[in-house]
Order: structure tokens, then sequence, then C-alpha cells
């Protein structure tokens, strides 16, 4: 035969085989459902279970087409996976069991007869296994369905009730050894996580150190210069305090001192006396409430002995209340000490300052009519 002649038949035989593929995928169902799934509860999905575990027992009796029909499973379900209202939904799919109705409609087919003891064609090694018949498949599934049926009561089950035993550990916790046992808080929390981590921050520069030596002397040199920095530190904020001499928190005013009386009656006997126009009165009490002010959040020490320059020496030169503090003292000295007149717009200014200072915000040197005294 030519090789025109055999393309030619190869041709012909795939045109007449193609309506049979055609006829045979379209007789195959499919395995997906023809519909939505089913928005099932949970006794809707026992006894979607239980018709199902008929069908396939009618089909496996059966085996034709009316008993075998892949359209009788239904559509899939969407089953709770617990009986609370609000349960998270599973999809269960039926396309295995649509497969094998449709499957079972044909008889099983005749095992592959044995191989000659004499054949030593084949070897182990090339023998394939016999698949599973369509009458064992629809046992299996009678199997699946079973198991699947189970599970089901088995969620549907009520959750046991643990009140006795929730009973007796309120009873236990009641007790004395439990008594004082205090709830964890977050900075507890956030305490035991910062420790953990120190820890496996140390362990970890141990192991380091173990393979470099040098490593080792840097860590004790860096411990030792930090304790050392940290020391210093701690000195320098000892001794200033110590500078300004600080009284305890809950000793009151020294007799007689300036925050013995109030910063506002102070404040009040000024803006008093400024309406009288008694400006040199009102200056004078304004130095004053700005003084026990500053004194009663223990600046220095309460005394009443002290004189304006002893009090502006008690404030250290970097505070910025110095500058304030410098300007108000010297329009108090000018008008008090020194005999000159005051105006009201020497009162204004002073009243600027001393607010500043009570405010606690850094006043201004200027404004004032004149620095720190000389």
């Amino acid at each position: 035969m030519s090789r025109r002649a055999a393309c030619a038949c190869l041709a012909l035989a795939a045109c007449l085989a193609l309506p049979q593929a055609r006829a045979q995928l379209s007789s195959t169902p499919s395995a997906l459902p023809t519909s939505k799934p089913n928005q099932a509860s949970l006794d809707d999905y026992r006894a979607h279970l239980h018709s199902l575990s008929t069908i396939v027992e009618a089909c496996a009796k059966g085996r034709d087409t009316k008993s075998c029909d892949p359209a009788d499973v239904g559509a899939d379900d969407e089953v709770p996976v617990s009986p609370a209202p609000d349960a998270e939904r599973r999809l269960v799919r039926f396309g295995w069991l649509r497969v094998l109705l449709a499957k079972a409609r044909d008889k099983d087919a005749p095992p592959p007869k044995p191989q000659a003891a004499t054949d030593t064609s084949q070897s182990w090694e090339n023998v394939r296994p016999i698949p599973p018949s369509t009458t064992q498949l629809l046992k299996d599934a009678q199997t699946r369905l079973t198991g699947d049926l189970k599970q089901a009561d088995a969620a549907a089950a009520p959750l046991p009730d643990h009140s006795q035993e929730r009973a007796v550990m309120k009873q236990v916790l009641a007790g004395r050894d439990f008594r004082n046992l205090e709830t964890t808080t977050p900075k507890d929390s956030t305490m035991e996580k910062v420790g953990n981590w120190f820890n496996r921050v140390i362990d970890r520069l141990t192991r380091a150190s173990a393979r470099a030596p040098w490593l080792g002397m840097l860590l004790e040199g860096g411990f030792f210069l930090a304790v050392g920095v940290g020391l210093v530190w701690l000195l320098l904020q000892l001794e200033r305090r110590w500078r300004v001499r600080l009284v305890p928190e809950d000793r009151g005013p020294a007799p007689g001192a300036a925050s013995a009386i109030h910063w506002q009656l102070w404040l009040e006997d000024a803006r008093r006396a400024a309406a009288a126009g008694q400006w040199r009165e009102a200056i004078h009490f304004l130095y004053w409430a700005a003084i026990s002010r500053l004194e009663s959040k223990r600046l220095w020490p309460a005394d009443r002995a002290r004189t304006p320059r002893e009090y502006l020496a008690l404030v250290a030169p970097e505070d910025p209340r110095q500058p304030g503090l410098a300007s108000l003292t010297g329009s108090f000295e000018r008008v008090w000490y020194g005999g000159r007149d005051a105006a009201e717009s020497d009162y204004q200014r002073a009243e600027q300052i001393a607010t500043a200072l009570i405010s606690g915000a850094a006043a201004s040197a200027q404004g004032t009519g004149g620095g720190a005294p000389q």
C-alpha cells in the first residue's frame, strides 16, 4: 500500500471515531452538581445521607439506568460544623457518588485470566495491580456514607455540661491558698516579655563569647563602663539636690516662710493694692507670690530669713526660670529697698513675669526695666 493510501485510511478512521467519542462524552455525567449547594441544617444533611445510602443499595441490586441515576444524588450540601446558631459551614461534595452511579450501570468486567506458569515474560516489576470492581466500589461507598452519618450524629450531640466541674474549681479557688491570687496585668505581661528577650540576648552573647574570647572581654568592659556612667549620673543628681537642699515632701513649710501663706493670697493682695494705686506694695506682693509658688514646688527649703539675693542664688544658672526670677528680684529691690517710685507700667511688667513663674513657664528677663541686680 502506498503512503497516500495509508494517510487516507487513517483520516477516514478518525472521522468515523469522532461521533462515537462525542456520544460517549455526552453520556458521561459531570461530577459537578447542576445547581447551587443547599444551605442544609444538620437534620437535612443526615436525611440526605440516609437517602443516598438507600440509592447506593438500590443501585447495587439493580445495576441499571433507572436505579443508578446520577441525578438522584441531588446538589451538594453546605453543613454547619456545630449546632451553634452562627457556626461555620463546610461544603460537602457528592461528585464522586455521581460518577460511581454512572459507572455502575455497566456490569463488572470479567477478571483477567491468570498467566501461565511457564510464561516468564512478566516479572514483579511490570505486573499492574487489578483495580477494584464496581461492586466493591459500591460497597465502599456504602461504608463511607455510614461513616459520614455517624460523624454528623456526633456533631449534633449536645455539648457536655461541666457545671459540676466548674463549681468544684470555684470552690478550690476560693480557698486560703488562692485568696491573694491576682490577675496578670498587661504591664506584667510586657515586663515578662522584656525579661525573656533580655535572657535570650544574654544567652546568645554567652555562646558567642565562648567561641570568641575577645567578645567576652568586650562585653565585660562595656558592662563596667555602663555601671560607672550610671553611678556618675546618680551622683550628679544627688549633688544638685544637696546644693538646693531639698526637704522631704511630707514636711510642711517653716514658720514665717513665704510658702506658709498660699501664693494665691499673695497674688490677691497684689491685685488689691494695684487697684488702690499702691504700685510699690503691689510689686512687693507679686514678688512674694512668686517666691511662695516656687517654694511650694520644693525648689528650695522654706526659710523666711533669706534675702532676695539668697533666694536667687539657690536657682541653678541653667534653670529656665532663673532669668525671670532675677528680673523680678531686681524690680522688687529697686522699688522696695531702693525707695524708687513705681508706676503702673512697672507693676504690669512685674505681674507678667510673676505670672510666668507661677505657671511654670520660662519668664523672659526683658521688659522689666532692667535685668538682674548688679
